[in-house]
């Protein structure tokens, strides 16, 4: 056995030397040393299994170097005897708490006492070396995401704290930046998790190669990652970097013999310019992520004041959607469409409104939100049930069947089971199909989905009627439009509120062409005679608008119905 000596009272060494040499075994290896500074010097040189040290030394004394080796990652390598002359018992537990293996009293010292203690040091040693290394296990798994072996959420909590407090007395700045990846859910989805997971590893390689080692960086949530930068002297370092991530995202990723495209939206937050703490700073460093991904025109953005209210209006709205839903608490309003012809009223539009209370938000608000959160197609599912069985009501009691009209979200043309819950709602309700248009956006169009166009068709096949709403924002290709099942096209209202001496040119040009193409056009967003009067003379199939009507309740929606038709 390989024993370290240190005491600066020579004849105490000689005493335990002497002991060690009559052991029974006598096969000890032993080394000397008179002070703190020389053990320190010989256990650089070589590796020790007991080393017996003396308590009380001068300059450094012997239990600073044990809390010394005890503080290191793998608890030193060697067991530790503690011996001192004096007799106080609360050194002995002094010496245990701080690591020590056994406590002798020099009193004490013989070859029994000696060889029963270098037996009982070792033995304890090797088992706490083993629990130590499973709490070093364990507190891996704690603080690092199994797939990626980044450090996680919890993990990354810590280490901005001590990277702020540090930052706090250094005054140097930190920059935090979130990242999520853009349509990550829809690759996951449609090539599955193991894919998913090989596109994960591969993005924290491309990522770290753009970062330095000791910047940190973690795994935060499924694919959402997070960056923290300290020592920050200009904002054009972080410029520099979030430039570099992005630029590796330009290459599709090779999984499972497909290649994918898979951008990122990144948020960056600075302390102490954005916020105090890292809780705050996490936050604003999201809410910059949202912004950006928002954008689509930049997917960097720098946290901003102002941002943090409209996150909260959008908080305030997903929070809220939920609880609305539950208790069917939105409400539908209906907005006559008219014949260009006969100015008889001909069908009508579903619109979706906030219900009434202290704060009313707009479609163009609350949609959006909807369809990132996911409760969209809940939504939509409100929206056809109350707008179909309304339609119902008003076929038994009129005897002219109107159609109705209801914007389709692309979340719900992609929902696996969006059709079959349409015609069970129509079967329910007594409805034939060809009594409901489906309105899709242009941007649905544009983007070609497969699965998409597949219910697009489906849906035609079963005598849905399909409409494009707002015609002429310059996304859809002529090309585009006739290969789809699309037969009715509504203009967008910019369509008529051009310039008077040209938009009547463009608009009888744009009217043409869809009139020869066999296509059904309404013009929306109608509101003076002269924008009327031109809809008659280009012979557009309908006009809806404020002129006309505007959006009203069903109970006024039905007086005005009760005026215009005739009862069954």
């Amino acid at each position: 056995m390989d024993i370290l000596i240190i005491d600066d009272d020579c004849v105490d060494r000689k005493i335990i030397k002497k002991s060690l040499c009559a052991s029974t075994s006598n096969d000890h290896h032993i080394v000397e040393a008179s002070s703190v500074l020389q053990g320190i010097k010989a256990i650089k040189n070589r590796s020790f299994d007991v080393i017996i040290l003396d308590y009380r030394m001068p300059d450094v004394n012997g239990l600073e170097l044990l809390i010394d080796l005890r503080s290191k990652p793998d608890l030193g390598d060697t067991a530790i005897i503690m011996a001192s002359g004096s007799e106080e018992s609360h050194l002995s537990l002094a010496c245990i708490e701080a690591g020590a293996q056994d406590f002798i009293s020099k009193q004490d010292i013989n070859r029994e006492r000696l060889d029963k203690a270098l037996q009982q040091a070792k033995t304890r040693f090797q088992m706490e070396q083993k629990k130590h290394a499973s709490y070093l296990q364990v507190k891996e798994m704690a603080e690092k995401d199994a797939l990626t072996g980044l450090s996680n959420r919890y993990h990354f909590d810590e280490m901005i704290s001590v990277l702020i407090a540090n930052s706090k007395r250094n005054k140097q700045s930190i920059a935090l930046l979130s990242l999520d990846l853009d349509s990550f859910k829809i690759i996951n989805d449609t090539l599955g998790h193991s894919a998913g997971d090989a596109i994960l590893k591969e993005v924290v390689n491309r990522i770290s190669s753009c970062l330095r080692s000791n910047e940190g960086f973690a795994r935060v949530g499924g694919d959402e990652f997070a960056i923290v930068i300290g020592g920050i002297q200009a904002i054009s370092i972080i410029s520099v970097i979030t430039n570099r991530i992005c630029d590796v995202f330009k290459s599709p990723f090779k999984v499972e013999n497909h290649e994918v495209y898979c951008g990122v939206s990144i948020g960056v937050a600075l302390f102490p310019t954005d916020a105090c703490n890292a809780q705050e700073l996490m936050k604003c460093a999201d809410i910059a992520m949202y912004r950006a991904k928002q954008s689509e025109d930049n997917n960097i953005c720098y946290f901003k004041s102002e941002y943090q209210q409209t996150f909260h209006r959008r908080f305030s709205i997903q929070n809220s959607m939920s609880t609305l839903l539950d208790s069917s608490s939105f409400t539908l309003v209906y907005q006559p469409v008219f014949s260009t012809i006969t100015s008889e009223l001909t069908s009508i539009e579903a619109l979706i409104r906030w219900p009434k209370s202290e704060t009313i938000y707009t479609p163009d608000e609350f949609i959006p939100i909807a369809e990132e959160s996911g409760i969209m197609v809940e939504l939509g599912q409100w929206i056809i049930k109350t707008a179909i069985a309304q339609l119902s009501v008003w076929h038994h009691k009129f005897s002219q069947k109107l159609a109705l009209s209801i914007n389709i979200s692309p979340l719900q043309l992609r929902d696996a089971g969006f059709t079959e819950f349409l015609v069970n709602t129509c079967q329910k309700s007594s409805i034939h199909n060809q009594y409901v248009t489906l309105e899709i956006t242009e941007p649905t169009l544009f983007k070609k989905n497969e699965v998409i166009t597949h219910t697009l068709k489906h849906l035609c096949e079963l005598g849905f009627n399909l409409a494009l709403d707002g015609f002429g924002l310059g996304l859809t290709s002529i090309n585009l439009l006739t290969t789809s099942p699309i037969s009715i096209v509504k203009l967008d209202k910019s369509m008529l509120t051009l310039n008077p001496c040209t938009h009547f040119s463009m608009l009888k040009a744009l009217s043409l062409m869809l009139n020869t193409l066999e296509y059904s056009i309404v013009a929306k967003g109608v509101e003076t005679q002269q924008q009327l009067d031109q809809c008659a003379e280009l012979s557009l199939a309908g006009v809806q608008g404020f002129l006309l009507a505007k959006p009203m309740s069903t109970e006024h929606l039905e007086k005005r119905l009760e005026y215009l038709l005739d009862t069954v």
